[in-house]
């Protein structure tokens, strides 16, 4: 209930908002997400990016264009099985899930979260040297993987990392 009530507060703000101020307000709320796409990425990366793309499809109406007409559920998980969230889109929303379901659009196992931040933010997103490298594997459309990316990059420029 609490999530709805914060998420439909921040929608209403989005529609007030021109995108580059509801951009100053996401860097301002979303501090341990720049932090973390600054430094090191840690076992807390995968979360707090997720959460990170989760305000800001709530605040931003530019960035919640991303998912408009968009069906998909992400799994998301380390090879050690440390790290594990679940991304569902559906009906222009997302719901993070710390747990990794059993049914997914396409599952990312990588080998460490390090791994995860170069194949996302990599300039050309070379999935083929990522699997090869056996640092990603990848089950389920690749095109997710490209749009997840996208998205990510996005987030980072917003916040002004990139």
């Amino acid at each position: 209930m609490a999530r709805n009530t914060r998420q439909s507060s921040l929608r209403w703000v989005s529609y007030v908002l021109p995108d580059r101020l509801a951009n100053w307000t996401l860097r301002r709320f979303a501090r341990r997400v720049v932090n973390e796409l600054r430094g090191g990425a840690t076992d807390a990366f995968l979360e707090l990016l997720l959460r990170g793309m989760d305000l800001a499809f709530n605040l931003s109406r530019g960035f919640r264009r991303n998912i408009e007409n968009f069906d998909a559920r992400y799994v998301f998980r380390t090879a050690d099985g440390r790290v594990h969230a679940t991304a569902d889109f559906a009906n222009g929303d997302m719901k993070v899930d710390r747990r990794a379901e059993d049914r997914w659009s396409v599952r990312v196992t990588f080998a460490n979260t390090r791994a995860f931040q170069t194949f996302l933010f990599s300039k050309d997103q070379d999935i083929l040297n990522s699997v090869l490298a056996n640092e990603v594997e990848v089950d389920g459309n690749l095109n997710y993987i490209y749009k997840f990316g996208f998205m990510a990059r996005d987030l980072a420029r917003r916040l002004g990392v990139l």
